[in-house]
């Protein structure tokens, strides 16, 4: 019987869904809109849909992988469970106090997000551990059974506990669990020294509390989802993308939602981390723009780049970048270094009290959506854009299943835009489009050359069902000299779930010099650690032979705030492993910062191991080999605006699936799939690869102005 593994993954506006054969590596795939009221109406509609055109009984599919935004909507929303806070006497306000700095440093105004729990249910214990692990203050049971009853009588649904220094000794923490338990066991608890034993109070009570309110939502969602998919036939049960870039059962999800708070876009990262190892290219720039925002990430050699202080929340997205620090809440778990704009295909273009045209980062979302939609939308957004440009065609969007109205699109952007520039409709237009790839610009250097590397020395892979749209026009400005856009790529990030493999990251706190180690504890962490794993993955039915460990340590010069995360042997750490693991330190500082300190003091600060479970890949299909020219997969020609002819010009226009292996496109030319458009700019070229890759790279094409 064949086997098949299926992938949904909910955006702002569409929820893509793919079917893969494990055998033959080809796959099918569906794309609905989003339902926002409840996103899990949206997930079986385009699972069931998939399923019944592939003709696949639910018995034949092994495993379903899931990405969604369910939590990150929550906090960005603010609609968490109620929940109620247990800390160390002394420190109730910490989540009202937060951190002193601010996202931009002269606004004497801004107000910093409101604590996910207000302070009058905020409570605190008599207890107290030094910052060395011994008990200063013994833990006063009575009065942590008083706090909880008083908790019950709230009506709160999660309870967070972080008490000071706990991640070196828990113990308190962990009684105070069992009462809990004892006294209100119907509540969702998390316990700091369980989610995250890592020192920075503020950040590890944040990461407790992102937790704690989000147990009780996720828990819901999950648990339907699993209800439904089982009595629809499916036997696989459900797996959920971490944002770190692993997988996790439903049931490990229900316990630890703050692992999946930017689950759909690191989907994407992995899918173009996939693609680009199995094209040669290790080091890769992943660019996913959709309906509703774009979505940059970097990958170094074969593995994605980890946020550094990453933040989540509604003031933590501007439209210049994602995570601003200060402006959201810290959340200190594994997740892909993202930055995120409000630019997605239905980002509104709008003119501010100043005149100026501006673009998101308001969207017009899947309700109503664009005005070219004709499902109630009026405000002008970068899909009108592009339809006014002649980059889309209304009559084969989503291969023709949504007919959309260029005249409504003309419209709405005279309306809204160009009448007050005074300026017509084709120019304003071309001006939304380039407006947007501005910002998209920016995202692109934040993730790459503020991190320290060099975008030239990448290759860029461009997905999402407008990002092959607008890539050629943002790479012209970084000078990237190779694009790859994959076949399919509305439903990439999709894919990238069929890509994924289960993982599970431990750490805890541990400071100290390195010359001074004592390399027996820091071995005993990782077997510790590993021994967790392992029995994790064992539960997960994960073979002993497809497990991987791999271990690392956030290292600093003595007196430094921030570490960086290095790897180390996957040995018994000895005497001498310490010096090379230094010496890689100094290498990534200088790196990162442009300088090192070879003869500073190096600390440890943190010990963290991955352990991965290795699930079988799906093979992509080799597509059939042609002639250079791609004559047979002309469809037409059109009028398409591009900026550097100042106007309209001719332009072929190519099938997608007719392409063969070797074909040649001179621009200027329109690619259309039936869930995105690629366009090509005058003075590029692009050649189709061995799986049906798009491979665009600076070379001939007509420039001349119309």
């Amino acid at each position: 019987m064949p086997q098949y593994r299926l992938g949904v993954d909910i955006g702002g506006t569409f929820t893509d869904v793919v079917l893969m054969n494990l055998g033959t590596g080809e796959f099918r795939t569906a794309k609905v809109a989003t339902t926002p009221q409840d996103l899990s109406t949206g997930f079986l509609h385009a699972m069931e849909r998939v399923v019944v055109e592939a003709a696949v009984t639910p018995g034949e599919v092994a495993q379903i992988i899931h990405a969604t935004t369910v939590a990150t909507n929550a906090i960005i929303e603010n609609k968490v469970a109620r929940s109620a806070f247990i800390t160390t006497r002394g420190f109730r306000d910490i989540l009202e106090i937060q951190r002193q700095i601010r996202p931009t440093l002269y606004d004497l105004f801004f107000d910093k997000p409101p604590s996910l729990i207000p302070r009058y249910l905020c409570y605190e214990v008599t207890e107290r551990v030094t910052a060395e692990g011994e008990v200063l203050q013994p833990l006063d049971e009575d009065e942590v059974r008083q706090v909880v009853r008083q908790i019950k009588q709230e009506a709160v649904e999660a309870i967070a506990v972080c008490f000071l220094h706990s991640y070196i000794t828990p113990a308190h923490e962990r009684r105070t669990g069992e009462i809990v338990k004892a006294e209100f066991p119907e509540a969702y608890l998390t316990l700091s020294s369980e989610i995250n034993p890592e020192f920075r109070e503020y950040f590890r009570a944040s990461t407790t509390v992102i937790n704690a309110v989000l147990m009780p939502l996720v828990a819901r969602y999950v648990d339907k989802l699993q209800k439904e998919i089982s009595a629809r036939g499916f036997k696989s049960g459900l797996h959920v993308m971490q944002s770190g870039g692993g997988l996790m059962t439903g049931e490990v999800a229900r316990d630890k939602p703050a692992a999946m708070v930017e689950s759909g876009p690191a989907a994407g990262v992995i899918a173009a981390s996939s693609l680009g190892t199995l094209l040669g290219y290790p080091n890769v720039i992943s660019f996913d723009m959709g309906g509703t925002t774009a979505k940059a990430g970097l990958v170094e050699r074969g593995r994605p780049k980890l946020a550094v202080n990453y933040e989540v929340g509604s003031a933590a997205i501007s439209p210049d970048a994602h995570g601003k620090k200060g402006s959201g809440y810290p959340l200190q778990t594994p997740v892909i270094d993202l930055v995120e704009i409000g630019a997605g295909g239905g980002s509104i273009a709008w003119i501010d009290t100043g005149g100026a045209l501006r673009v998101g980062p308001q969207s017009a979302g899947a309700d109503p959506g664009p005005a070219c939609y004709m499902a109630g939308g009026t405000l002008p957004t970068i899909t009108d854009a592009n339809v006014v440009l002649g980059r889309i065609d209304p009559d084969y969007f989503l291969g023709g299943e949504i007919k959309l109205d260029r005249k409504a699109a003309e419209k709405a952007i005279e309306e809204h835009c160009a009448r007050t520039l005074d300026k017509d409709v084709a120019t304003t237009a071309a001006g939304i489009v380039e407006i947007a790839n501005a910002h998209m610009i920016r995202a692109l250097r934040i993730v790459s050359v503020e991190r320290g590397y060099d975008p030239r020395e990448y290759v860029l892979i461009a997905f999402g069902g407008a990002g092959p749209m607008h890539v050629n026009g943002i790479v012209k400005e970084l000078e990237i000299p190779t694009v790859i856009v994959p076949l399919n790529p509305g439903i990439t990030s999709a894919l990238g779930l069929l890509m994924t493999d289960l993982r599970h990251d431990y750490v805890v706190t541990y400071i100290c010099r390195v010359d001074r180690l004592d390399l027996d504890k820091v071995n005993r962490v990782y077997r510790d650690f590993t021994a967790q794993g392992r029995s994790l993955l064992t539960q997960e039915n994960v073979k002993e032979a497809d497990m991987l460990f791999s271990k690392f340590m956030d290292i600093r010069y003595v007196g430094q705030s921030y570490e960086r995360t290095i790897p180390v042997p996957s040995k018994e750490i000895a005497i001498k492993d310490m010096g090379e693991i230094a010496a890689l330190f100094h290498k990534e500082h200088e790196r990162a910062y442009g300088h090192c300190a070879p003869n500073e003091p190096v600390e440890v600060a943190n010990l963290k191991l991955s352990a991965t479970g290795i699930i079988p890949k799906p093979k992509l299909k080799d597509l059939k080999r042609g002639e250079s020219t791609p004559e047979a997969a002309l469809l037409t020609t059109r009028q398409v605006y591009f900026s550097e002819t100042e106007g309209f010009v001719e332009c072929s226009v190519y099938d997608r699936y007719k392409l063969r292996q070797g074909n040649a496109i001179k621009s200027p030319a329109i690619v259309e799939d039936k869930d995105a458009t690629t366009v090509i700019h005058p003075g590029y070229q692009v050649e189709v690869g061995r799986y049906g890759n798009l491979i665009l790279t600076p070379g001939s094409g007509e420039t001349t102005k119309p």
